[in-house]
């Protein structure tokens, strides 16, 4: 007997499995016979459902070429499979067997739910080469019914449920069926009672189609979805599995605990949660954000099994900001009693930041115009060039045009007036003023933001005020804990505030919230570690900027003392090119440090590599 699957590879085989080569629209043709009533279709319907889009001549002189194609395969069974008789094509379901055939079986309905949720999972027909709007019409409406049936056996399944398996898989289908029905109270309740170990399914009142009994209502075309499907899309989250190479039960507990948080947040009406066969498919792929861009996934729950627990961390995707991260214990002797409250508490945490986050998203979708001149700003920004720093001030001040009380435009343009002082190493302590006005506006416009406060750190620490600065840091972090760039400018004014250990430690934090770390990350690390005189390391990190030009006098520092006078010359000519007028003293004079040994190292690096006393 020939078998025909349909889900995630439409192919033909015999009985020993090897292909048969019917041509793609004989294998759809297959299908399309297989979902029709008694398995047939009149040649004419068959022409024009194949090839819809030529004339009715063309169409079926199309499908007589066909039928002499499929009569001429070499390796079809010796009993056809069909039927080609006038005036009807007919599927001979003797020569047949389908994978469409688990939605009809009668079997247990636990072992259904699981056949039918893979199925609907590898999805019908995919990636069709070759198509017509009537194909990919009734493609569509196939796979609206498989969801309508995986919802209806998911329903019935539930009053059968009697082991964990059992529960694995009512779970792994209600988080599959939640991305098609996101607004379904009765998958919810379900889901949550699996959670406790007592499924319910009592919400139902009305049985829903199923492909069994429901082909007339393929006339209801699109239609056959809840309604609530209308509305406008939530954004999506992910929650990617820790994954380890060999599976241990620690990474096993890992994933069930990611599975429950998943159910937990299925209680959540705004946002839509990937389910978890998804999850596993993204965490698998090499090219990540490039899977969950095409998905149009807003959040990702990305988590790591360690010798030190579970470590989680909330990203929101388009500007790939860390919005939250936590590590988990993970004790094997106490792991299976606290799981429940894990997820609880992980749980939670996620609900929150994702609501404090939507409500800024939309808060900046509101004026779209605003946001756009502010992103291309910030993306100026990023580059530490004076031409750059200027055209962000620009775009900073355009954002401000379209909206004046634009929080974010102020903060952006308090950092285009530091950093602007800080490249032209000329002290003008108007820029300063400046960058203190526009951070005190953005904290008046919004005090809860950890921005504007972060902004105020900065510029207090360049006016020599370097107490007020941490403070101002202080406030910053303890409003957004998992800020990667409002930790970084923490540890930067920690280097001048003479505790350059503790800068160390803060600037490593922010880099292991931000792995691919900008520039100024690395600079300040840098800078920590000459003050704690680890020449060698301050250099290692200097090597890893993309741009390393706003580092080189303290690459030359650390090279002269070293003693490796030839690299030190290097870098105090790569930085002398830039800014002849450079001196030494003058910019001591102007570089806020806390306690006079931290000048007088730096003093002694510089004139070592060969800089201007005056």
């Amino acid at each position: 007997m020939a078998y025909l699957q349909t889900f995630g590879e439409l192919r033909l085989t015999d009985g020993q499995g090897a292909p048969i080569r019917y041509p793609a629209k004989a294998l759809v043709m297959l299908a399309y016979l297989y979902c029709s009533p008694d398995q047939q279709r009149s040649r004419q319907e068959l022409a024009r459902f194949l090839w819809n889009e030529t004339g009715d001549h063309l169409a079926d002189l199309n499908l007589r070429k066909l039928i002499s194609r499929i009569r001429d395969t070499p390796s079809a069974p010796d009993n056809q499979i069909l039927d080609f008789g006038p005036p009807f094509v007919s599927l001979n379901m003797d020569a047949l067997s389908v994978d469409l055939d688990a939605f009809r079986t009668e079997d247990q309905p636990v072992a259904q739910l699981a056949a039918i949720s893979d199925l609907v999972q590898r999805g019908f027909i995919p990636g069709l080469t070759g198509s017509t709007k009537a194909i990919d019409g009734w493609i569509e409406r196939e796979r609206q019914l498989h969801a309508l049936t995986l919802r209806d056996v998911f329903v019935r399944a539930a009053d059968h449920i009697g082991d964990d398996e059992g529960r694995r898989v009512l779970r792994r289908s209600g988080l599959q069926l939640l991305e098609t029905f996101p607004e379904d109270e009765q998958i919810r309740s379900i889901l949550r009672g699996t959670a406790d170990g007592h499924p319910q399914s009592r919400l139902r009142t009305t049985p829903l189609v199923t492909i069994a009994n429901g082909r007339a209502a393929e006339s209801q075309g699109n239609d056959l979805l809840p309604q609530a499907t209308a509305a406008a899309t939530p954004p999506r989250l992910v929650l990617l599995p820790p994954g380890t190479a060999t599976l241990t039960r620690q990474s096993a507990i890992a994933d069930a605990l990611i599975e429950d948080v998943t159910i937990e947040l299925c209680a959540l009406r705004d946002i839509s949660v990937v389910a978890p066969h998804t999850a596993e498919q993204i965490r698998r792929d090499s090219d990540k954000a490039t899977v969950v861009q095409r998905h149009s996934i807003a959040y990702l729950l990305d988590t790591r099994l360690s010798g030190e627990g579970l470590y989680a961390q909330l990203i929101y995707f388009p500007t790939d900001e860390i919005l939250w991260a936590a590590r988990f214990d993970m004790a094997i002797e106490t792991l299976p009693t606290q799981r429940r409250l894990i997820a609880q508490r992980l749980a939670d945490a996620v609900s929150g930041q994702l609501k404090r986050n939507e409500s800024v998203r939309l808060n900046n979708e509101a004026d779209p115009q605003a946001y756009h001149s502010y992103l291309l700003g910030a993306g100026l920004l990023a580059k530490l060039s004076l031409p750059d720093i200027r055209r962000a001030r620009k775009s900073f001040k355009r954002a401000l045009n379209f909206r004046p009380d634009y929080a974010p435009a102020f903060t952006g343009l308090s950092r285009t007036f530091t950093s602007e002082w800080l490249l032209t190493t000329q002290g003008d302590p108007a820029l300063l003023q400046l960058a203190e006005t526009q951070a005190l506006a953005a904290i008046e416009r919004d005090p809860q933001s950890a921005a504007g406060h972060r902004e105020l750190g900065v510029t207090k620490l360049y006016q020599g005020a370097v107490d007020d600065s941490v403070a101002a840091l202080d406030l910053a972090e303890n409003l957004s804990p998992h800020y990667a760039d409002v930790i970084y400018s923490h540890a930067d004014t920690l280097v001048h505030a003479s505790r350059p250990q503790d800068a160390l430690d803060k600037i490593r934090k922010a880099i292991s919230l931000n792995p691919i770390a900008p520039d100024a990350y690395l600079w300040c690390a840098a800078g920590a570690s000459y003050f704690l005189e680890r020449y060698e390391e301050a250099l290692a990190y200097v090597e890893k900027m993309k741009d390393k030009a706003p580092a080189y006098r303290i690459a030359a520092a650390s090279c002269a003392m070293i003693g490796d006078r030839k690299r030190a010359q290097f870098y105090r000519q790569r930085a002398e090119m830039l800014n002849p007028a450079f001196e030494v003293e003058k910019w001591l004079a102007l570089v806020p440090f806390k306690e006079q040994w931290q000048k007088e190292l730096y003093r002694d690096g510089l004139f070592k590599a060969g800089f201007s006393k005056t």
